[in-house]
């Protein structure tokens, strides 16, 4: 049996990584978006139905979330 060679084009896509370093940073990014978004729904004091906990906090989650997916298909 004659083993096939690759073309080196072939190798060199094969160790080419999925994402890069600005992926990885903008995934960084969403991540602590969606964070501060659950920091500002949390909280001690206050009213319950807050401005900040039922309409600023889930648009601030909702948009880290749509940065994340962002971040993923960048190419």
């Amino acid at each position: 049996m004659v083993e096939k060679q690759s073309s080196p084009e072939k190798q060199e896509q094969k160790n080419e990584m999925v994402f890069n370093k600005k992926n990885y940073q903008l995934l960084l990014i969403s991540i602590a978006i969606v964070a501060l978004g659950f920091i500002l729904m949390m909280g001690t004091t206050g009213d319950i139905y807050d401005t900040r906990r039922t309409l600023i906090a889930p648009m601030v989650v909702l948009f880290g979330f749509a940065f994340g997916v962002y971040a993923i298909l960048k190419k």
